[in-house]
Order: C-alpha cells, then structure tokens, then sequence
C-alpha cells in the first residue's frame, strides 16, 4: 500500500492507492474497513473502487460526496461525438456518461436499469428518455405501470402504451419494423446503421417494470420473451434497440431466458440501490464480473450513532434523505464507482404532471418512425393512440393463435406469433374483397363487405389483423391515407 500525505485541511479528501502481492485479488469487508478507517458515523464518506484484480482505490471524504446533486439540463443530455450523455456525476465529481448509440460500429444499444422500489428508476429513465427526443430518437414506451411510472412521457414519445396487451404489439411492430430494414439494407448492399441527417432514426423499444411482463405465471410471458429475444437479435444492426427497467434481476424475473439475458448484460447496465438477493443474483448471473465487489447503498444518508436511551431529546424529527438515484454503471468505465443520477423534477410529491419534466422534453413534437417502415409496424402503431382499437387488435391476435392451436400449428416463437397469420377463412374473406375491389378501399369498408358475404360477422379488429398480415407478406398495399389495395 502507498502511504498518502496527510492532509488536515476540513476539505481535504484522503485517498489511498492500494495493492495485493502477485497471485492474489483484493477482497474486503466494507464494515470492517470503515471500522479500521475510523469513520463509523457515516460509512457513506468512503468510496471504494477495485480493477477486480490486485489494485484499489480508498477515498475518505470529509462528507458524503453525492448527498447534494443538481439539477440534470437539457445541455447534459445532449449526445457527445460517442453518442454518451451526462446522466449523473461520479463520487469524486466526474462526469457519468451513458451510450444511446455507438457510432464507431453503427450499432442501437440494449438496456437494463435494475433497482428496488424508491431507489429513484423511474427518474432515472426520464433523463434517458427527455434524452431521447432532444437527440432525435424515436421512443416506444410501454409503462406498465399503467402509465404511472413516467406519465410526462405520454406525448412527448412516438408510442406510449400502459398494458402488457399494448406492450406485446409494441414488440412485434418493432420486431417488424426491425426485419423491414434488415431486408432494405441488405438489398442497398448495407451492413451497419447509420445515424445521420435525412436517414432513418434511431429506434428505442423501453419496457417500464418489465417483471410485469415477463416474471413467471405473466400471460404472456413466452411471447414477450420471444420478441424481446427477436428484437435483441435483429434491431442492434439496423437501429433499433430494446431496454428494460425492473425491479428484480433474477433470471426468473427477466423470463427465464440465458440468451435474453446474455444479449441484454452486453448493454448499457444501471443498478440503482438493491437487496442482498439481488446482488448474489447479479454475480450469479454475470452482471457483476466475480471479484468486482459494489459498495452498499443504504435507503437514506442517514448516519449510525448510538445514544443513550436516557438521553432527553434523542430523537430527530426530520426523516434524512434518501439515495435515490445512487448507482453503478456496471457497463461504463468505472464499474465499482458510485455515482449519482442528476435530480429531475419536483423533489416534492406533485397531484399531476410535474412541470419541470415536462419543460426538459421541450415543446415541439417527438421524433417519429420513417415512412418507410409505417407498412411493417401495421395497425397498432396507427392505432397506438387508441387504446381501443388496440384491445380490438390484441382479442384478434389472442383468437388467431387459439385457431393454429387447434389447429396444431402453434410453435414456440414461430409464425404463431404473429397477428393474421391464422383463421384461414377469414383471411380468405379479406383476401378476396381486397383483389375484387376497384379501388383502395379503407379497413372500415372492408369489413362492411366481409360482413355482408354471408359469413360469420367479425370485428374491425380481425380484419386490421388479416389486412396487416397481407401487406407484409406483399398481397396487398396500404397507401398514407390507410387505403388497401391489391399488391397484383
């Protein structure tokens, strides 16, 4: 270990460069270290840094570094030549700067922001998301939370959705929209995405309290899964990427699936204060390298001193403040340095939107999915701001896969999970009015004429379905004004 000068100024921070001899890694107990350092009224004054082999880093601050941080700006959240913004500043005052996109190999970024309930998720993905539509990028949101989580997103996102049934046709829209450009690309002979002015925009699929989607015994699990596992796959090389916010890690939790979880640690990875069980769980599964060791985050600042109990006048009356927002960037630089997220909004609890957050999104409209992909994302995304006909959309997907199940033709991640693909007479039925008709012809006129063939009386719902499902297998086109006609 090499001795630091001593320094007894009231402001002076006391570092310590240590190291272990050759063959061994460093290991230690927080407790007994802050024990040895004397500082036991207030643990939270000393940070810890490891390389996860033999050096360390020790700094003693005179308070805690993080208790205080400002305001996050719209400044700060501008993308960087790196494609980084400033969500928050490390224990020692640096920058602490996450990835929205990687333009060194044109590739969309995964997500994951893992934390207990208060340890501030929520506003840590407003700042991602006020960063999104200052950068550009089209957001796709599905809060399940009913929308509670981050309610000023609504309207200042391309697709806010509140429901697991809304979540999952968000998913296969982008896992459309994500196939659609594989198949443009390829054929303009291209390898990689490209953000750059008059091309298509970068795409983030976000999955607020993503346990409600994918945790065991979830409806849809499976399918949700699937898709997530797609889009992980297929979006990173043609810009669109997928995050998840959740308040547990456990693989059980994230749907059961190593390779979705293998795709996703490989991102950009949060963790905001946890549980025991969380860390063990996040070691297991190999979000925090073995031999990295995190310092605790405690619910608040509170400092740990013993009083008699005789003692008049011992107890405080003001709560101390919390940690929300404390984390480690598992995928940045610093892995084992804490840092803080910058304050967002009202500290205040508020009885509607907070108008702080809504003046960081700014006026103006969100960027918006290319023209070009509006046919592969289908119905729901021009039914996406009606939550309507998007339950129509979800009971006609949910009575199609239970046809091909009867019909024996349900697999696991196949063609079962796609809207329209099933209910062969009814497609038949669409299919026909579509090629006999004169002109294009809107989705509601369409059903009026398949309700009047005789057959059995369907829903405006199913036949969006079976009309989306033509045009993306190229039997029929959908022109801007929502028209279909025949692609012969």
């Amino acid at each position: 270990m090499r001795t630091p000068a001593v320094m007894t100024s009231p402001d002076d921070v006391i570092e310590l460069s240590v190291e272990t001899p050759p063959g061994q890694l460093i290991r230690y107990n927080f407790e007994e270290l802050v024990s040895a350092l004397g500082v036991e009224d207030d643990p939270a004054r000393v940070a810890v840094e490891t390389n996860g082999f033999r050096q360390g880093l020790v700094t003693i601050y005179p308070r805690n570094p993080l208790a205080e941080i400002r305001a996050v700006t719209r400044e700060d959240l501008v993308m960087d030549r790196h494609g980084r913004i400033t969500s928050g500043l490390y224990h020692n005052g640096r920058p602490a700067k996450k990835r929205l996109y990687d333009p060194s190999t044109g590739s969309a970024q995964r997500f994951l922001l893992f934390g207990t309930t208060g340890a501030g998720k929520s506003k840590s993905l407003q700042i991602e998301l006020i960063a999104e539509k200052l950068n550009g990028i089209v957001s796709w949101v599905a809060d399940l939370k009913f929308g509670q989580s981050v309610p000023e997103a609504d309207g200042n996102v391309d697709w806010f959705a509140r429901t697991p049934e809304a979540a999952i046709l968000m998913l296969m829209a982008a896992v459309a929209v994500a196939q659609e450009r594989m198949r443009r690309y390829s054929a303009a002979g291209r390898t990689a995405f490209l953000l750059v002015p008059g091309g298509d925009p970068l795409i983030h699929v976000r999955i607020e309290e993503a346990n409600r989607l994918l945790e065991r015994g979830a409806p849809y699990r499976d399918l949700g899964t699937y898709l997530i596992r797609e889009l992980g796959r297929t979006g990173r090389s043609v810009g669109v990427g997928i995050g998840l916010s959740a308040q547990a890690s456990h693989l059980e939790e994230m749907g059961g699936s190593d390779t979705l979880r293998a795709m996703l640690k490989e991102g950009e990875v949060t963790l905001l204060r946890w549980s025991s069980n969380m860390m063990k769980q996040l070691v297991t599964d190999g979000l925090v390298p073995v031999g990295e060791q995190l310092m605790p985050i405690g619910k608040s600042f509170q400092t740990r001193q013993l009083r008699s109990q005789f003692d008049a006048h011992t107890d405080d009356d003001e709560d101390a403040a919390g940690t929300q927002g404390m984390a480690y960037l598992l995928s940045g630089p610093r892995p084992t340095g804490l840092m803080r997220h910058f304050r967002v909004g009202s500290i205040a609890p508020l009885p509607g939107l907070d108008p702080e957050i809504l003046a960081l999104y700014g006026p103006g409209e969100p960027a918006r999915l290319e023209a070009a992909s509006h046919s592969a994302a289908g119905e729901a995304y021009d039914a996406r701001h009606d939550p309507v006909a998007l339950a129509e959309l979800f009971q006609a997907l949910q009575a199609e896969q239970e046809q091909q199940a009867k019909q024996g033709k349900t697999t696991a991640g196949g063609e079962a999970d796609r809207p329209g693909q099933g209910a062969a007479r009814l497609e038949d039925r669409v299919r026909a009015v579509v090629a006999d008709a004169d002109e294009p012809l809107s989705a509601d006129d369409i059903l009026t004429i398949v309700n009047a063939d005789g057959g059995r009386e369907v829903k405006l719902g199913s036949v969006r379905a079976i009309l989306t499902a033509l045009v993306r297998g190229g039997e029929a086109v959908r022109t801007a004004h929502g028209l279909y006609g025949s692609a012969q």
